[in-house]
């Protein structure tokens, strides 16, 4: 392991800075609803929290369809169109949360009586479904363009970088969101779809245009980067497609379903579900379970950025030679421990202060699981093809995010609310330990350069 430094947030591409920037905008209004946003839908608008996991399971599914048309766009328009147009359509999206009761008053009875959900209930959900589909459309693109603007040594810094700066405008949006909530709950919701308009301009102001290998090219130069990496291809699943040959639909059928490509897709729908209770189930656990208040739960929950914003770079950077494969096991470790503190303060037999501590613990651990998972992953990808697949293939990862998230929302509420929670995280901690199988099965087919392992550790090995 290397020693920590934070030099390691120097020396990348100008763009890629301002894309860390936005991500800090963006997710600061994300942090100002999140995780508030089930506790008014549930708690003060009163939608069974079932019906709330399956609309943020929807938004997730609904984002995953965005994410692939996204993909698709970023390798054939470009980054920069796609990145600015879901930002601009997503300041819409997010602001309409604040009128959901107006949306409700639009749906007809039938419909409502039809599902068996209250109207307010399916407003929720469709406001749900229209906010996915726009904000799925961003991810693959700006995580080409990092992967465009980086080396493949330095890929996951890169991806670190975005990923703290992303974790710290949450963590300022927790703690003003919890304060905001308070006095004017649906002013986040508002604000949230604000930030997203801000980061709009900024993208089309001030980020190059970056189509990647097959494509365009940075006006100045640095489109580039990382054009070469990812060339040996994806040998282990048959040769890759020569640019320009067949439609673009058989080009990206062909990038997004590799068996490599599919196989660690999959173990992200495991790692999402992990990822969605700290918006569906951690909540109820903190508030209902052991009282606290809404101003408390968004201080607690700030346990998470502050993690991210204190170790992510010096972490990620100190594995940088690891086998990424054998990092993400780690981080499936630390989830499945994670979720051993959870279910401990949900079971709800020691004191509130341990309860809260639990919950905390819980927060601290599946944050460092986080910080080894979201840039080891997406490096992962990005050397699995060429660079002409890269916004497809990395969307399809988004993909395997979005539909792990629904249905760890879901099926988290379904078990909450039919009284099974303790069998809930006990499930879900079979599942980390099935991830740490199924990643040193992949690493089988997985080269020591696509896997981002140092040459002379490899040979040590």
């Amino acid at each position: 392991m290397k020693r920590p430094s934070l030099d390691a947030v120097r020396g990348f591409d100008r763009a890629v800075y301002v894309v860390a920037l936005g991500q800090l905008i963006n997710v600061f209004g994300s942090g100002l609803v999140y995780p508030f946003a089930t506790v008014h839908f549930h708690l003060e608008v009163g939608i069974a929290l079932s019906v709330v996991g399956f609309g943020l399971g929807a938004k997730s599914v609904a984002t995953a369809v965005g994410t692939g048309v996204g993909g698709f766009l970023a390798d054939g328009v470009g980054r920069k169109p796609v990145m600015v147009a879901s930002m601009a359509l997503t300041a819409v999206a997010l602001a309409s949360f604040a009128f959901v009761p107006t949306v409700a008053a639009a749906v007809p009875p039938s419909v409502a009586a039809l599902t068996g959900v209250s109207r307010i209930g399916v407003g929720f959900v469709v406001v749900c479904v229209v906010a996915g589909l726009v904000v799925g459309l961003y991810t693959p693109a700006a995580s080409a363009m990092t992967a465009d603007l980086t080396t493949d040594a330095d890929r996951d810094r890169g991806y670190a970088l975005l990923k703290f700066t992303n974790n710290l405008g949450f963590g300022a949006g927790l703690a003003v969101g919890g304060v905001l909530y308070s006095v004017a709950s649906v002013a986040v919701f508002l604000l949230d779809g604000a930030t997203s308009a801000v980061v709009a301009v900024v993208l089309f102001l001030f980020v190059p245009r970056v189509h990647g290998a097959g494509g365009g090219s940075d006006p100045n130069g640095d489109a580039g980067a990382g054009s070469a990496v990812g060339s040996a291809g994806d040998t282990a699943d048959g040769p890759v497609h020569e640019s320009g040959r067949g439609s673009a639909l058989s080009r990206w059928w062909a990038a997004a379903t590799r068996s490599r490509v599919l196989v660690l897709a999959a173990i992200n729908v495991a790692f999402a579900a992990m990822y969605a209770q700290m918006q569906t189930t951690v909540p109820v656990v903190a508030k209902e379970g052991l009282g606290l208040t809404s101003a408390q739960l968004g201080t607690l929950f700030v346990l998470n950025p502050l993690t991210i914003a204190l170790l992510q770079i010096p972490l990620v950077d100190a594995v940088s030679g690891w086998r990424r494969t054998r990092g993400l096991a780690v981080s499936a470790g630390l989830w499945g421990l994670s979720m051993l503190f959870a279910w401990g303060a949900d079971a709800g037999l020691a004191p509130v202060a341990v309860g809260v501590a639990l919950v905390g613990g819980h927060l601290v651990v599946r944050t460092l699981g986080e910080i080894l998972h979201s840039p080891l992953a997406s490096s992962l990808m990005s050397s699995l093809g060429t660079a002409d697949e890269r916004g497809t293939q990395l969307s399809v990862l988004e993909i395997a995010k979005r539909v792990g998230m629904g249905l760890g929302a879901f099926l988290g509420g379904v078990f909450f609310d039919y009284g099974h929670s303790g069998l809930w995280w006990g499930i879900l901690v079979v599942v980390c330990l099935l991830v740490v199988v199924a990643l040193l099965g992949l690493e089988r087919s997985v080269s020591a350069a696509e896997n981002g392992a140092d040459v002379d550790a490899t040979v040590a090995d």
